[in-house]
C-alpha cells in the first residue's frame, strides 16, 4: 500500500471498459485462423495480467470464443501481483500470470510459487525469450520486449514554451519542476526498472543522486506504469517516463504526443509469461500460455494497440511497433535485478532516501 501523501495518484491507468469493435473483430480473426491448434473444451483458467488493458480483454475474449474455457482475468501492476502471489502462496488462487516487465516475474520465480513450463515451440521464439527461460530454469518465458524512454505532449510543451526533452540529464533541468509523471517503483515494475537501469547506466551513486534531482521534478508517482502515456496524451502531464511503445499507441492514433529513447542509453523490459505453482486449472493454463505465445496470440497485441515486439517470431509484427535500431541499450542484467534481494534493498534506498525528500 502506498503511503497517505500519494494517495491522490496512486490511480490505475483509465482505459475504455469497451475495446473498439475493429481490435476485437481482428483478434477474433487473428485466433479463428488457428483455432484448431487450441480445440474445444470447457472449465474455467484464473489469469492475472499486467499488459495493457486493451490486450489483456482481447486476449481473454478470443480465448474463450475458439476454445470454450471462460477466462476469470484480472488487470492489475506486476508489484501487486507479485504481492497477490505471496499472499495466496499457501492457497493459489491464480493459475497463469501474464504481460508486464519480467523483473517481479523473476522474484516471484525465485521464491518457489512458479511452475516450470518449457514449450515444445521453443525454437520460434526470439532469442531474448528463449533466454529467459534458461535463466529461470524455465519458470519464466519471455513474452515480448520493449525499451524505456519518455514521451511529451507538444501542444503543453509548447504552450508552456519548454524545449522537448532527448536525454535523462534534461529530465532534472529545474524549468521542468512539476511536469513529469513516473510509475512508484515499489507497486510497477516499470518504475523499478526505471531505476535498475539508471543504476546499471550511471553506477549506483550517482544513480541515487540523479533519482533525487528528478524527485524534485516530478509531480506525481502512479501505481501502474501503463498511466503515462495515456496521462501525457491527454494533457493531464506535460511528460512521462515509461516505456516507449505506449506513447507511440497514443502518437499513431493521432493525439500530440512524440517520445524518444535517452541519448545516454536506456534499459528494456523483457515482459514475462509464468504458470503458478499448485494451480487449480492447470491444463486450462497451459491451454491459455499456449495461445498467448502463438503467432495469433502474440498478434493480438498490436491489434489491441499494445505496440510492444513479440517474442514469437511467427508472429504478424505491427508496422506501428518502434524499433529498437539507434537506440543505446544498457547491456541490461536480468539475473541480478530480477532477485528479489536486489528489489529490496534497492527500493528501500529508494524510499529513503528519494521518496522522502520534499517536492
Amino acid at each position: 500500500m502506498l503511503p497517505p501523501h500519494h494517495a491522490r495518484h496512486a490511480r490505475q491507468p483509465r482505459f475504455a471498459t469497451v475495446l473498439p469493435l475493429k481490435s476485437l473483430a481482428l483478434a477474433a480473426t487473428l485466433l479463428m485462423a488457428s483455432a484448431g491448434a487450441f480445440g474445444q473444451s470447457s472449465g474455467t483458467v484464473n489469469a492475472l495480467c499486467s499488459t495493457d488493458a486493451s490486450w489483456c480483454e482481447a486476449a481473454a475474449l478470443a480465448f474463450t470464443r475458439a476454445t470454450g474455457i471462460k477466462v476469470n482475468q484480472a488487470h492489475k501492476g506486476t508489484g501487486e501481483i507479485a504481492a497477490q502471489l505471496r499472499a495466496e502462496a499457501a492457497n493459489p488462487k491464480t493459475d497463469i500470470w501474464w504481460g508486464g516487465t519480467g523483473d517481479p516475474f523473476l522474484q516471484i520465480a525465485e521464491q518457489g510459487l512458479l511452475e516450470a513450463y518449457r514449450p515444445a515451440y521453443i525454437n520460434d521464439l526470439a532469442d531474448w525469450s528463449v533466454r529467459q527461460y534458461a535463466m529461470s530454469q524455465n519458470l519464466v518465458g519471455g513474452f515480448y520486449t520493449s525499451a524505456m524512454g519518455f514521451g511529451w505532449n507538444t501542444e503543453l510543451l509548447k504552450k508552456k514554451k519548454l524545449p522537448e526533452p532527448k536525454c535523462w540529464a534534461d529530465l532534472v533541468k529545474p524549468e521542468y519542476k512539476g511536469e513529469i509523471e513516473m510509475s512508484h517503483p515499489a507497486t510497477s515494475g516499470t518504475g523499478y526498472t526505471i531505476v535498475a537501469s539508471l543504476v546499471q547506466l550511471m553506477g549506483e551513486d550517482q544513480a541515487f543522486a540523479y533519482l533525487k534531482q528528478l524527485h524534485k521534478n516530478t509531480i506525481a508517482y502512479t501505481r501502474s506504469g501503463q498511466a503515462q502515456a495515456p496521462d501525457v496524451a491527454k494533457g493531464e502531464v506535460s511528460i512521462g517516463v515509461s516505456f516507449i511503445f505506449g506513447f507511440d499507441k497514443w502518437r499513431f492514433d493521432k493525439f500530440p504526443v512524440k517520445a524518444a529513447a535517452p541519448c545516454e542509453g536506456t534499459g528494456y523490459e523483457i515482459g514475462g509469461i509464468a504458470l503458478v505453482k499448485g494451480a487449480r486449472n492447470q491444463a486450462n493454463a497451459q491451454k491459455y500460455y499456449d495461445f498467448l505465445m502463438s503467432p495469433a496470440g502474440q498478434a493480438i497485441g498490436g491489434a489491441a494497440g499494445s505496440l510492444q515486439t513479440p517474442a514469437n517470431k511467427l508472429a504478424k509484427v505491427d508496422a506501428r511497433i518502434p524499433s529498437m535500431v539507434g537506440v543505446k541499450l544498457i547491456k541490461y542484467d536480468f539475473e541480478k535485478y530480477g532477485k528479489a534481494v536486489e528489489r529490496k534493498r534497492l527500493l528501500e534506498r529508494w524510499t529513503k532516501e528519494v521518496e522522502a525528500l520534499p517536492r
